[in-house]
């Protein structure tokens, strides 16, 4: 707005109620969401501009949760920075862990035992089932429906006592080892497993038929928080984000690690980009994921042989570089271990799937009303830890 004044009889413009920056006229607000807030999973702050209930602008701020993990690496012998690298994606332990142990495998040149190898990729899939369950019961908590939550912890609760029986942990298994597993399953582990996931895809249709198509959910979604193919590459964006948008993108099938190149391995995509196009590529993988357990459950009770292979009492990796991805719950997780020879990694890069994910949200949530910006910050299915290290 501009109003003149007057000053020793001249006249003076002035011009006042800029908004944020002094860049937008009227009466704009700058609105934080976090750094605690319940839709954004864990410390993670947006910072927005409105007008009105409408956002102008958003700026993701990132690194309320930093550990400096890949410091830590540094200082941790190669047995120890699996725990480190364990619980920056707290919903994808497993998966964190068999990346670290790819790499030093990878630049020590060892051949892991075929078991190990086929268990690793049962218990990934468990893993990945566990962490898309979860996305799958709170994202419908966050827009307002309680129920969903429910039928996702029964199916989760029902995983988690197999991996717990294997590993002895719910959420950290530090099951994974450089050269193999921590130890042998226990006897009959493979048989309650193949039971488990039986028992999970039997209810499945439970929590699907409640929320797939229900008329609220729909509304929220459908056309909510748009991500093109175009951004979505742009911003290097990976897992269920990226597929729902049209990337038909998936390691296990395009760059095969473990023994994923003897697997059929169906990649669920969609074209929308929409926030329900992402929950259906979420919910659609579960049942994928189920069946390659299944799979890999029956090639390791046709096999024999160790799980894990001797190593000396220190471990040293060789001089040199590598670089090892895999495909996490999440996306594309990338792990660049740089080794002096020395019992520590001198360097160890993570590049996280949910970093690079939650980058969109700069683009996705201008011209966006506050309530879909609920929706479509769930959608986006991050881990704040993941993003922070």
């Amino acid at each position: 707005m501009t109003v003149m004044t007057t000053d020793a009889g001249d006249l003076r413009e002035l011009t006042v109620g800029t908004g944020a920056g002094g860049e937008q006229l009227g009466t704009d607000m700058v609105l934080n969401i976090g750094p605690q807030h319940p839709s954004t999973h864990g410390v993670l702050r947006l910072r927005l501009v409105l007008d009105g209930e409408r956002v102008i602008s958003a700026e993701p701020i990132v690194g309320y949760m930093h550990r400096g993990a890949e410091k830590l690496f540094e200082v941790r012998d190669y047995r120890q920075i699996i725990v480190l690298a364990n619980r920056h994606d707290w919903l994808s332990a497993f998966a964190n862990e068999l990346g670290v142990v790819l790499a030093v495998e990878r630049l020590m040149g060892m051949e892991v035992p075929e078991r190990a190898v086929w268990l690793r990729m049962a218990l990934a899939e468990l893993n990945r089932v566990l962490n898309h369950l979860m996305f799958l019961g709170s994202y419908p908590l966050e827009i307002g429906a309680i129920t969903p939550m429910f039928y996702a912890f029964r199916e989760r609760e029902t995983i988690q006592a197999v991996m717990e029986e294997v590993s002895g942990g719910r959420i950290h298994y530090m099951f994974n080892r450089v050269g193999g597993l921590k130890e042998e399953v226990p006897a009959g582990w493979t048989g309650r497993a193949r039971a488990a996931i039986g028992e999970v895809r039997r209810r499945m249709p439970d929590l699907d038929n409640l929320i797939r198509r229900n008329e609220i959910f729909l509304a929220r979604t459908v056309g909510v928080g748009v991500l093109s193919a175009t951004d979505a590459a742009a911003f290097g964006a990976s897992g269920p984000v990226g597929r729902a948008s049209g990337l038909d993108l998936d390691l296990r099938r395009d760059e095969p690690y473990l023994a994923y190149d003897q697997l059929d391995v169906p990649v669920v995509t969609r074209t929308a980009g929409d926030c329900h196009a992402r929950f259906e590529v979420l919910l659609d993988q579960v049942y994928v994921s189920l069946d390659l357990a299944e799979q890999c459950l029956d090639r390791v009770d046709r096999l024999t042989g160790p799980v894990n292979t001797r190593l000396p009492k220190v471990v040293k990796a060789p001089e040199g570089h590598t670089y090892a991805w895999t495909e996490n719950p999440l996306g594309i997780n990338g792990y660049y271990l740089v080794s002096r020879g020395e019992k520590t990694p001198w360097r160890l890069k993570l590049r996280t799937a949910s970093y690079a994910n939650v980058q969109a949200l700069a683009t996705l949530l201008p011209g966006c009303l506050v309530p879909d910006l609920i929706a479509i910050l769930g959608s986006m299915f991050f881990v704040v830890g993941d993003i922070d290290k």
